[in-house]
């Protein structure tokens, strides 16, 4: 270790120390990819035996999945809030704030919290080694005992066997559905990728699984009959069951019923919720829950869209969207990631589209102009620009007041425009 690294478990920190200290010293996925990522759950259990094995105490739903793990967790976190429920809410990753992953009741953790918590057990988990979602995980599960909650949605980081959440035994596991992301880590299939999101159900534990490929969702019944856990088909739900949600786009109408009935099976729990509190928090997610980045309206005249989608099946849904928009030209502007494949993505956007190449500002970010020429071999053709933000006011200052800007490719991207 270091001079500098050593220093910080000498001296107290401030917040933004704190911050500093997480993201410098250790590996994070958020901004460094699949270097970051480690398999397995001894650090995990070793990290959260420090501080009192605190998960052991806590009431959860469980919430994995390719895409719409997120908006589900929120609407479910919701419905509980508008019942009357103290409810925690773990996801990752941020947007702005690092304390967006760690809520109760729709606020973020104090930073006082964040501070108290890392110069209390720094010291004793530094020959663990953990990683920063790790470490994260242990001071969610720490914050919310320590808050008292009645219940609390956790959301999978990547896969679901061997991710850092997987320590917990909820109420309800809940996988949204399956799609090819990450497959340098969880497999080259969707049985592959399935089997690792099946991970989380557990012995005699519900299960709620949403619309899915078929391959996928045989192995989610399989292993569902070996855990002889109860196992619930959302997307077998009739849309007139389902409450209207606050939360736009095509992919939601899924998210609902994944949500609902995942909701469904905490009353048959005895957990009291009743239709009001079904339909206020469907209603209500951003207020209750502070979500932002999905399909979200930034500005009109020219209208500005943003969404978080980043993956082969999130984008497919967003172009369906898009399409639905009246607009005379698209404006896109463009930042992905460089550890996933990127040709996967890219085939998929409009050629008619005029694109503005950004990279986020994080070092997993894919150069801009690798991404310019990578699309330009596609057919796709535009400007590489410095800056997320100087990509969006080149397409605003650009765009006719008829026409639609959509800024996405990267939840990093996002983050930097919501």
């Amino acid at each position: 270790m270091g001079i500098a690294a050593y220093a910080v478990f000498l001296c107290p920190m401030n917040y933004e120390e704190v911050l500093h200290y997480m993201y410098e010293q250790l590996p994070m996925f958020h901004r460094v990819g699949p270097a970051a990522y480690k398999p397995g759950l001894d650090n995990t259990v070793a990290l959260l035996e420090l501080v009192g094995h605190p998960q052991n105490d806590l009431k959860c739903v469980h919430v994995a999945g390719t895409n719409g793990k997120g908006s589900t967790s929120h609407i479910i976190a919701s419905v509980l809030q508008e019942a009357g429920y103290k409810t925690g809410l773990y996801t990752s990753p941020h947007l702005k704030d690092f304390r967006e992953r760690l809520k109760v009741n729709g606020a973020m953790i104090p930073k006082d919290d964040v501070v108290d918590f890392v110069m209390k057990y720094k010291e004793k988990w530094e020959p663990i080694q953990p990683s920063f979602f790790e470490l994260t995980v242990a001071l969610a599960f720490w914050y919310f005992k320590r808050e008292n909650t009645d219940i609390n949605v956790i959301e999978v980081g990547l896969g679901g066997r061997l991710d850092s959440t997987n320590v917990i035994t909820p109420e309800v596991s809940v996988i949204t559905n399956i799609g090819f992301d990450h497959m340098n880590l969880l497999g080259d299939t969707i049985e592959k990728i399935a089997t690792e999101k099946a991970g989380i159900i557990k012995h005699n534990v519900p299960v709620v699984i949403g619309k899915m490929r078929n391959e996928a969702a045989v192995v989610m019944k399989h292993t569902a009959v070996e855990k002889m856990a109860l196992l619930t088909d959302a997307s077998l739900m009739s849309d007139e069951a389902v409450p209207e949600c606050e939360l736009k786009g095509f992919y939601q109408n899924e998210n609902s019923k994944t949500a609902c009935s995942a909701v469904q099976i905490l009353r048959e729990k005895g957990w009291n919720i009743s239709d009001d509190n079904l339909r206020d928090g469907f209603m209500h997610v951003t207020q209750n829950t502070g979500l932002e980045g999905r399909w979200q309206i930034l500005s009109h005249s020219p209208q500005v869209i943003a969404d978080v989608a980043h993956n082969e099946d999130g984008i497919r849904y967003v172009l369906k969207q898009i399409a639905t928009v009246p607009h005379i030209h698209l404006h896109f502007v463009l930042g992905l990631v460089g550890d996933k494949d990127v040709d996967l993505v890219l085939q998929l956007l409009p050629k008619s589209a005029t694109y503005y190449f950004c990279k986020a500002n994080i070092p997993r970010g894919l150069p801009t102009n690798d991404l310019k020429a990578k699309a330009a071999h596609l057919g796709l053709h535009g400007e590489a620009y410095a800056s997320v933000a100087a990509a969006l006011n080149a397409a605003k200052a650009r765009a006719a007041m008829e026409d639609l800007v959509f800024v996405g490719g990267s939840v990093f991207v996002v983050g930097e425009v919501v």
